[in-house]
This record gives C-alpha cells, structure tokens and sequence, in this order.
C-alpha cells in the first residue's frame, strides 16, 4: 500500500476560522503566501486616509507643493531601501522578526523588537482610528446633519477601533482578506479624489519660504524640510517590525529578490496617497487657511471643507476601508509577539490588551493632548529607535548569509535556556549596544521645527540630523564589535561568517529554565 505523502498543503482556514498560531514556526505545509500577498498588505496597510495625514505635513511645515513633494519623495525612497531587507526574515525563519532578532541581540534581547513592534502599533492604530473616525463624523454631518460633538467623535472611535480589533483576532487571512479589497477600493477613490479636486489644484503653491519671507523664516527652511521629509519616512520605517508578521506564510525557497522586491514597491505604491495628501493640503492652505493653522490644523476637516458635495460619501468609504487596512496591519503583529513576551496570554489576549491599551492613549491623545504633536513625536521616536535597530538585523542577516537556527531562535517563547544565540546569559551585548547607543544618538540630535528639539537637535543649524546620524552610527558601530569581539562560530552556518571573524565556542545546551516555586499562601 503506497502511503500519503505527509507534507502536502493542508486545506486553507476559512476566513472566520481564528488563525491558531502565535509565534511559533509556521509549518512548510501552512506557508502558501506569496510576494504580491505581502505587496498587498504592505500597501494596503499604507494606501489609506492616516497616509494622506502624514502627507499634508511639509505643507504645515510650511513648504511650496515642490518642496513638500520632493520632501516626500526623499522620504518614501529612503525608507523604502532602508525597509525592504526586512522582509527577508519572514521566510527564512517562518516566524514574526522581533523573534528572528533573537540571533543578533540574543535570546533576551529579542524583546527590544517587541517594545518597538508596540511602539509602532499603538501611534499608526491611534493614527488610523483619529484620522478615519474624523472623517467619518466630519462626513455625517455633512451628509445628515450629525452633530460634531464630543460624543459623536467617541462613538466614532470606539466603533472604528472594535472592528480592527475584531479583525485582528480572526488574524491573517482576514486580514489578507480585508487589504485585497482596500488595495483595489482605496485606489479607486484616491483616483476619484483627483477628479474632484483637479480643478482647484495648483501646483504653484509657494508656501512660506518664499523670496519676500524675513531672514527667520528663510533659515527655517531646511529643518523643516528634513522634518517632514522625516515624518514621511516614518510610515515605510514602521512597517519593520511587522514584514515577518506577513512574510512568514511565504514558503522558505521563494526567491529573495522577488519578496525584497515586493516590499520595496508596496512602499514606493504608497506616493499615491502621500501625493493626494500633499495636492489636497496645498489647496485647503489656499481656499481655506484656517485648517492648516499650525497652532491648530484640521486636515480632515479641511478636506471636507474644499471638497464638492458629491465626494463626501467617497470620503468616509475611504476613511472606512483605509482605516481598517491601516489599523489592522499595525496591531496583529503587536498582539502576536506580546503572546511570546507573556506566556500567559495567547494570541487573541495579547491583541485584546494591545488593543485596549492603545484605545486608551487614542481618547488621551484626541482630548487631553496636542494630536499633531502626538503624531509627529511618535513618529520621530520609531524612526529613532527603529531604524538602528533593523540596520542591526540586516547587517546580522548579511554576515549570517542569511543562515539561521529555527530551533534556538524559539528558546525564549518556550522559556528555555541555551543554544547558539544564548550569548551572555541571554543577551548579545554587541547588538545591543550597537542599537541603544545610536538610538540615543539619534533622539539626542532630532529636530523636528515646532515639535520635538532634542538636547544637542541645534548643533547643526536647526537641521534634524538623527537619522543618518544613527544610520551610521549602528553600521560602523556594530560591524566594529563584531571584529573587536568575534561571536562564536556555532552561531553562523555551514559557510561561515562573511566579512567578520569568528571564534570557537561550546554550544549551551537547551535546557528546561528553572521554575521558581510558587509562594504559600
């Protein structure tokens, strides 16, 4: 009798089936994703309303529409190469990357990407759930007459957040399911946003550093040029703590080019809405200033306020569909790795509690804080902190050559001990530093005109120099300890390191960690 093979594809879940796995390695039989489904939650998570926000900002900065678009080109290249080797991660390991980091900043220090991933998950979900539940409010009483109080705005919220919630516990095929039909619908109506406001569009917009603006002013320029260009390269850096999120379901030999590839153009997709932002911000700043007042800036309602009355429904089906794309991507991948920093919550608990965490800073930042300021400070923090924490990864991935332990790379969910990437009881402190001493760098040396200066943010005549600052910082940084301080050459492949030494070292065996005994009561 011939047997059944035993690693054939197992049906797909349904969509209303809760996804049953955390952070564990996704089987080679469940990993049927492929490079576009990654394009279409990377984009899908980016092609919405809480984008069009970030791009409204170089004109509350106070740039011309060519400054502002070149700040935004500047911005979405940058942080679409400084992204795109992230999604590596996902297929090589078939786990989530806070969790892959386990090789490089050991098995303890995985949990800076898990401070990193929250970080991240609660400014885009309170970003998604602030701009979106505007829009809708703004939209209703427009089109019925719906009072624009208070109440109206925390119905809105709460409403809005329970329904990403919702989708994030079901998990990632519904969310899969949810961006396919964003990635199509939310392009549509961007593109019946320039039908409706084409006609008031002018690209000559000149902003506030113009020839006759006083020599203040005129030196103001490039902060605030580098800032927003900053806030625009915040949206494709945050998605670096989420790629393996996604890219774990895609089998282990699709070609690296491809699903590099696939991240580098979802985010390079995402000037579509970047742009609508940008064009639609440079025309309320015309037609109705008040709205872009930078002691109080209203983009939603600004929008609503130059927008014909035919395009109101259009916006709260955007601000609908891209609100759930943009919500839901941010806080699956928060949930999921909480369930691993905290064994005794499940997937579906750790998004629950995310989720309610990050509801609360929502109310808090809408009515106890400055909002714009919120956004723009939480934008600064996760490029600060994340980005030198992915050039740790990619160069580890490099010098690796990509070769990895599944097995010792889930010592820490398991509560275990030992194994290749124990390091110095549990930490590599070479990653490690790299990552802290240039992240403090960097939020030492931000400059954000009007938001955020840090202590030493002037040393450069106002310009915000903490990105390449901590960009250089964490490579030369990092690289340097690896040949200073050579880790032990179990922790590489069969191959071997590339481009740093290595030293001979026993492995630590895997061992059950102790339990400490419960206390009588």
């Amino acid at each position: 009798m011939t047997s059944q093979p035993t690693d054939s594809p197992a049906p797909a879940p349904s969509l209303t089936e809760v996804e049953p796995y955390g952070v564990e390695r996704i089987p080679d039989a469940e990993r049927t994703a492929t490079p576009f489904d990654l394009f279409r939650v990377a984009f899908g998570g980016a092609n919405t309303f809480s984008t069009c926000v970030l791009g409204a900002f170089p004109i509350l900065f106070g740039l011309s529409f060519w400054q502002g678009l070149a700040a935004t080109v500047l911005g979405v290249l940058a942080g679409a190469l400084i992204l795109c080797p992230m999604a590596m991660f996902g297929p090589a390991n078939g786990t989530n990357n806070a969790v892959s980091s386990s090789a490089h900043l050991g098995v303890h220090g995985r949990v800076v990407g898990s401070f990193l991933s929250l970080l991240t998950a609660v400014a885009f979900f309170s970003i998604s759930v602030w701009s979106s539940g505007d829009a809708l409010v703004g939209g209703a009483h427009r089109l019925f007459g719906l009072g624009r109080g208070t109440p109206s705005y925390v119905v809105a919220y709460a409403l809005f957040a329970g329904l990403v919630l919702a989708v994030c516990v079901y998990g990632f095929r519904f969310m899969l399911f949810v961006n396919k039909i964003a990635v199509t619908s939310a392009t549509a109506l961007f593109l019946l946003g320039a039908v409706a406001f084409g006609g008031d569009f002018d690209p000559s917009y000149a902003g506030s550093f113009t020839d006759s603006a006083d020599a203040a002013t005129q030196a103001m320029f490039w902060p605030s040029f580098i800032g927003a260009a900053l806030i625009v390269l915040s949206n494709p850096v945050s998605f670096g703590a989420f790629l393996g999120d996604w890219s774990r379901y895609i089998p282990a030999d699709a070609p690296r080019r491809r699903v590099v590839g696939a991240a580098f153009l979802s985010q390079l997709a995402t000037l579509l809405p970047f742009v609508f932002g940008l064009a639609t911000a440079s025309i309320i700043a015309t037609k109705a200033p008040k709205y872009v007042d930078p002691a109080a800036p209203d983009f939603v309602g600004g929008l609503l306020a130059i927008s014909p009355g035919w395009f109101f429904l259009p916006v709260c089906l955007l601000a609908l569909i891209g609100g759930m794309s943009t919500g839901t991507t941010a806080l699956y991948g928060t949930g999921l790795d909480f369930s691993s920093v905290f064994p005794r919550l499940s997937r579906v608990r750790a998004t629950l509690l995310v989720g309610m965490v990050s509801i609360a800073f929502i109310f808090i930042g809408r009515f106890a804080l400055d909002l714009v300021q919120s956004i723009s400070t939480f934008a600064t923090m996760i490029i600060t902190c994340t980005t030198p924490w992915m050039v740790v990864m990619i160069l580890g991935f490099f010098t690796r050559r990509g070769w990895y332990d599944p097995d010792a790379l889930q010592v820490f969910n398991r509560r275990q001990r030992g194994g290749r990437y124990w390091f110095t009881h549990g930490w590599n402190w070479r990653g490690m530093t790299a990552w802290w001493v240039s992240a403090v760098l960097g939020v030492l040396f931000t400059n954000i005109p009007g938001q955020f200066v840090g202590p030493l943010g002037d040393l450069a005549n106002g310009v915000d120099i903490s990105l390449p600052l901590s960009l250089a910082v964490a490579a030369v940084l990092y690289l340097s300890l690896l040949w200073l301080f050579p880790e032990p050459r179990a922790a590489y492949g069969p191959e071997g390191a590339r481009w740093v030494p290595t030293r001979e070292m026993p492995v630590p065996p895997i061992t059950e960690a102790p339990v400490l005994a419960a206390a009588s009561g």
